[in-house]
């Protein structure tokens, strides 16, 4: 017999290949190697208590876990064609009752395929390739952030790395009643057929995954959160709005647009410091010309009630006060081959910190303590924490955790952890780093994703609704984008305004409302020495754009402001269950197969359906209303019965939004009274 069973699980030997199955939380993790199996990089936490329900007949071995079992069959036979006789060793996912919800394909006879193939690779390592058979019929959701319009994504090809506004987490929730986590940080893909599915990775030791099941994806979403960590309890200043603009070059610049919010008595919880505020990237420090006392400006911050938030990037440039003691620390980046650039910005070539290695990540937080903690400052913006190399060349970078190409998909989460184990350290538990990548697990550190650098257009506001929609079933349930989009915003066109107001409307129904972007037309900056920096776009406050569209725009934040019960409750059913902020329709109503295929409208924690208009023009939209619940219009109090698609006014200052949970009526009643508005 080859089985070796435990309290937690079986060991398989056999074909070369040890394959370990054991109960991990409310789930059960495989891993198969032709090693001994380790403990390489991954999601996981430890989940303690976990016992599994074992059973071996013969040469079936069954794991049971919470909701799932995996059933894994060892069969003995005879390849003719090569004279070999040896055993094999095929795994079946199924639910309590037995139903199957996916399996190991077959070697389909003359066929001879393999559905865990292990093809060399450099240093004895391999590229790995998991294929499984999946149901035609099923949808699936998570996965992380893609910038595309897809709701669905059985069909999709996804590349399994992180880009400027892509974002790969590789957990998927089918409406099968499963939820799948690939457990490798390396680059690879992952196809979602018709015939089968796939999961690649170009480098790895291992396979290594983790599996669920229960027809609720909100009991998906908690057995996830349990096995990859539960995200803090979201901070009061995360509930209300932010303000932000690339960038506000001085101190008296930023202080100057705090005060006029609370002169014009407009509800502001945060406000942003974006990049160069420093002179080298790397320095992680305000630059004295540009912001001469951090101290007195953060205690006025403190007076009026606003939280800084400042940017940090992880490039390091050879003229920082910090590289010499990186480099030599061996605490960079490397290039594995070539010239050791990795980025230029701004007439700056820089290496990126290798926050894979503890010592980096260390050295981080004690700057950051230093230069922004001294004054208070709590709140980071972890820009570029894909990271963004210049080339996207992923195997040829080296980390201290390994070959990029097996371990590049950490880097995020690692960047955003140096931040919650410094603030943790000093006693913060509620910390939150805004952030521009992510990975499973993440979300433990406090992770906010926003979307990236997107274009101020129609097309990639819808993008963003389904990206959020994605990020939240993957596990990260806090998530922003950059209302109006970053770039390609020219505040003098009405049709920009047009987005911006469309845009807004979604950023009041996001898990954090912050307005952002690099509007045109900009001013250029020189330093004391004549010397060309950064320079600064047009003004993103939200009476830059005439008194008609600040009137809306201030409606819909305390439009937020009267929500902030109803969010913060969203908030911490999301640190206690792992439920999403913003969800796709099929976290309520998994029986509705159209709450899995309809784009373009979420819920907004449990009650609330918001469909953003995302048509130029529009002033009558569609909305699909899921079965299972009445609705009501909170603009004019009509009620509706589920399960049937409603055509609505929807004026430019108007979103369509519906409610099916009476106390959040009142919380909605902005909505019925909103200005009207018409550009010129």
């Amino acid at each position: 017999m080859t089985f070796h069973s435990s309290d937690t699980g079986v060991l398989w030997r056999g074909d070369g290949q040890t394959v370990s199955i054991e109960a991990w939380g409310r789930g059960i993790r495989v891993r198969a190697s032709l090693a001994p199996i380790d403990d390489a990089p991954g999601a996981l936490v430890e989940v303690p208590d976990t016992r599994a329900d074992v059973s071996i007949d013969g040469a079936v071995a069954t794991v049971a876990a919470g909701g799932v079992r995996v059933v894994a069959t060892q069969d003995d036979y005879n390849d003719w064609s090569t004279g070999f006789h040896t055993t094999r060793l095929r795994l079946r996912v199924e639910d309590v009752a037995g139903r199957l919800l996916f399996e190991e394909i077959t070697d389909g006879g003359a066929l001879k395929l393999a559905a865990r193939e292990f093809r060399p690779g450099e240093g004895g390592d391999h590229r790995l390739r998991l294929s499984l058979a999946t149901p035609a019929d099923e949808h699936l959701v998570g996965m992380g952030l893609y910038q595309q319009d897809v709701v669905d994504l059985k069909g999709a090809v996804l590349e399994l790395a992180h880009r400027n506004s892509q974002t790969s987490v590789p957990f998927v929730v089918s409406s099968a009643g499963y939820g799948f986590l690939w457990n490798l940080p390396a680059i690879g893909r992952a196809v979602f057929g018709l015939n089968r599915t796939e999961w690649e990775a170009e480098s790895a030791t291992q396979f290594d995954w983790w599996v669920c099941a229960d027809p609720r994806p909100a009991q998906i979403a908690a057995a996830y959160a349990e096995a990859t960590g539960h995200p803090p309890m979201m901070p009061e200043y995360g509930l209300g709005f932010w303000q932000c603009k690339l960038r506000y070059s001085t101190q008296e610049e930023l202080l100057g647009v705090a005060r006029e919010y609370r002169r014009r008595g407009i509800p502001i919880d945060v406000i942003v410091a974006d990049f160069f505020h420093w002179r080298w990237m790397g320095d992680w420090r305000f630059e004295e010309e540009y912001w001469p006392d951090p101290a007195a400006m953060t205690a006025e911050l403190r007076e009026l009630g606003i939280e800084l938030m400042v940017s940090v990037w992880p490039q390091v440039a050879p003229e920082s006060e910090n590289f010499a003691e990186l480099r030599d620390g061996n605490m960079l980046v490397r290039t594995r081959r070539g010239i050791d650039v990795q980025y230029y910005f701004d007439g700056q070539y820089t290496r990126f910190l290798d926050v894979t290695e503890p010592r980096a990540r260390d050295f981080l937080w004690r700057k950051l303590a230093e230069h922004y903690g001294a004054y208070g400052i709590s709140a980071f913006w972890l820009d570029e924490a894909e990271p963004e190399y210049g080339a996207y060349h992923f195997e040829n970078y080296r980390l201290a955790a390994g070959p990029s190409a097996q371990v590049a998909n950490l880097y995020p989460r690692e960047f955003t952890r140096a931040i919650a184990d410094g603030l943790r350290s000093e006693g913060n538990d509620q910390p939150v780093s805004l952030v521009r990548a992510a990975w499973a697990g993440s979300q433990r550190h406090g992770a906010l994703v926003w979307s990236g650098d997107v274009h101020s257009s129609f097309d990639d506001l819808r993008a963003q609704i389904a990206a959020g929609v994605h990020m939240g079933a993957a596990g990260i349930p806090w998530f922003t984008t950059d209302i109006g989009g970053f770039t390609g915003g020219d505040v003098r066109e009405p049709a920009f305004h047009e987005l911006l107001v469309r845009w807004f409307q979604f950023g009041a129904f996001s898990p954090v409302m912050r307005l952002h972007g690099d509007r045109v037309p900009g001013t250029p900056i020189v330093d004391r020495n004549g010397v060309a920096r950064v320079g600064t776009g047009a003004d993103n406050e939200v009476w830059s754009f005439g008194d008609g569209i600040e009137a809306v725009l201030v409606a819909y934040i305390r439009l937020r402001e009267d929500l902030r019960g109803y969010t913060r409750q969203a908030m911490a059913d999301a640190h206690q269950q792992g439920a999403p902020v913003m969800r796709g329709m099929f976290f309520e109503f998994p029986d509705d197969e159209r709450a899995w295929t309809t784009p373009g409208q979420y819920l907004f924690g449990p009650d609330i359906l918001v469909a953003p208009v995302t048509v130029p023009g529009a002033t009558r939209w569609d909305v699909y209303l899921p079965a299972g619940a009445e609705w009501t219009d909170a603009r004019t109090g009509e009620m509706h019965t589920g399960g049937a698609t409603v055509t609505v006014d929807a004026p430019l200052a108007s979103i369509p939004v519906f409610h099916c949970g009476g106390r959040v009526g009142d919380a909605l009643a902005r909505l019925a009274d909103l200005p009207h508005l018409t550009l010129s």
